[in-house]
This record gives C-alpha cells, structure tokens and sequence, in this order.
C-alpha cells in the first residue's frame, strides 16, 4: 500500500493556503520593528540630559540676545525690567556707526593674519613631524600638546610678562642683541602695530599646535607610493610637499581653515588681556568692540544687535565652506 499524499512537501500547498514561510518572515519583521523602537528610545533617553542642557544654555540665550536686539535694553533693565521695543532701530544704529565698520574691517584683517600665519607655520609644523624620529615626534606632539591645552587667559598673562616694560625678557632679550637699540622700557600695547604684532605671536602660538597635529595625522595616511613616485620623476621637497601632499590631506586642510577662521574671528580673551582694545580703540576687533559696548557702555541692546549680525556672518562663511565641501564630494 502506498500513501502518495504523504510524500507531497509541506510547501505544495493551495493557492488560497498561507505559507508558513510567509508567517515567520512576518514574526522576524515585526520583532525587528519592535527591536527598532526599543533603541530609538533608548537613544532618545540618553540624549534627554544633553538636549536639557543645550536648550538651557544654547538655544534659549540665543533667543533672548536675538529678542533683546530689538529692544533699547539697558543697565535700568536689568533691575526694573523694564524695556521698549524698537524694532530694527538698534541694527539701524549699528550700521550707521563708523567706528563699528572699522572694528569690523579691522577683525576681518586680523583674521586673515592670524589665520594664514597658523596655517602655514602649522603646516610646516606638521612636515616636519613627518620627518622626524619616533623619539622626537613624541617629544614634539607632548610639547605642542601641553601649549594647546594652556587656558589663553593663563597664557595671555604670561605673554604679558614677557612683553612688560622694564623688566620683560622679550625687551630684555631685544636689548641685548642691540637690534633696535634700548628697548627695555617699550610699552608694546601702547603702539597699535606692536599691539597687534604681540597679539598675533600669542593667538598663532596657541593655534599651531592643533593645526600641526591635524595635518600631521592626515599627512601620515597616505599611500606612499605617491611620493615616492614623485621623487622618482625628480621632484624635490618643496615640489613633492605643494603638488603632491597639499592636494591630497587639502580636505584636512579646508576643515582646520574654516574652524581657524571662526575661532580667530572670535578672538576675544587675548586682545583684551593684553591690550584691552588700545590704544584708543585701535585694537579693538568686533568682540572687544561690542563687549564695550554692552558691558562697559551698558548698551545691552546695541551689544545685542552687533552680537547677531557677527552670528549671521560666521552663518555666512559657514555656509560658503559647508557649499565648497558638497562640491568636491567629500563627506560632512
């Protein structure tokens, strides 16, 4: 006796009949789905605290400096309260002020100063390091590392010590090599372009050590091959590093740019803990200028306006670097 139904597969079955297939594809799906909702909450209960925080300390200041700029907030504010709203009065007195142009021509200069200064002497930085023995790229990347991590209000008043008249080492040291004759009493941050010269050693000596250890880690990931080849068709150093190296860590390059720009823009602790924006207001870039203005001249709401219209600008030069990025294909 044979049972031929028996034999038949479980998988032939009717049309009209559902596959036990399709009911296990269904159970997987659905505890994925449920896996998928377990994490996103998890993730979203782990963000809660930083999402606290920034909405506390970020995005509320935020709104209230953008409110205040519309209003004539004052010293007498902040004790009764009591305020007006202006509209676009306070923007309109801040663009027809001459001596805001000239903090903000002035900070776009210093700027460009201060970022190209950091970025060629970083990248020299970064070369040489490359070059050199494990021992002294350690002792190098230790060195650069410990004059990074320095606060720049510790640093600043150490740059003041060596620039102090009469017993400075900086004058002491000029003196010394007769250069410019006696200069032990030289007041720098009573000259404008001292002032400056000695401001910009100090940023670009605190801005180096992170563009040179960048640089340096994008520099040790290429293929070798490529220099190599260089140096085989007779390219010397100089060649090798412009034509070969620069256009291949150039999307390193691009991103320390546009984060250097954005800190040297904002340099602020530096200029007035040396200088304090003098002589006269001639060192005052557009964050000493506007914190004279809200803090010193109590013009809260002047000092808000400036603040947004700064804020719009680096949005601006943002959206110029992060564009540039899209085109070249990279990755964000």
């Amino acid at each position: 006796m044979t049972f031929e139904s028996a034999s038949v597969p479980a998988s032939r079955t009717s049309a009209g009949a559902p596959q036990p297939g399709g009911s296990a594809l269904h159970t997987r799906k659905s505890r994925r789905q449920s896996s998928l909702k377990n994490y996103n909450k998890i993730a979203a209960l782990l963000l809660t605290p930083t999402g606290i925080i920034l909405i506390a300390l970020v995005i509320v200041p935020i709104i209230f400096l953008i409110f205040t700029s519309f209003t004539d907030f004052n010293q007498k504010s902040l004790f009764t309260g009591e305020f007006n709203v202006k509209g676009f009065e306070q923007y309109a007195t801040v663009l027809s002020d001459g001596s805001f142009w000239a903090a903000l021509l002035r900070t776009f200069i210093f700027t460009a100063a201060l970022v190209l200064g950091s970025m060629l002497i970083g990248m020299g930085v970064a070369q040489m390091m490359a070059k050199l023995g494990t021992f002294m790229r350690y002792l190098v990347t230790f060195v650069l590392i410990f004059a990074w991590a320095m606060p720049n209000v510790a640093s600043s008043f150490v740059w003041n010590w060596l620039f102090q008249p009469g017993y400075g080492v900086i004058n002491w040291l000029l003196t010394r090599l007769h250069i410019f004759g006696n200069v032990s009493d030289l007041a720098w941050s009573n000259n404008t372009s001292l002032a400056f010269v000695c401001i910009w050693l100090l940023v670009v000596w605190q801005a180096v050590p992170y563009i040179a250890i960048t640089l340096y880690a994008a520099t040790s990931q290429l293929d070798p091959s490529s220099i190599e080849a260089a140096q085989i068709d007779g390219a010397g150093p100089i060649c090798t590093y412009w034509q070969i190296i620069v256009p291949l860590i150039f999307p390193s390059i691009l991103v320390v740019a546009m984060l250097s720009i954005i800190w040297d823009f904002n340099v602020f602790n530096q200029i007035w803990l040396v200088s304090q924006g003098g002589p006269h207001g001639s060192t005052s870039t557009i964050g000493v200028f506007t914190y004279k203005k809200a803090f010193i001249n109590f013009d809260i709401a002047q000092g808000a306006a400036i603040s947004v219209i700064t804020v719009v600008l680096l949005l601006a030069l943002t959206a110029v670097y992060v564009r540039n990025l899209l085109k070249s294909g990279e990755d964000l």
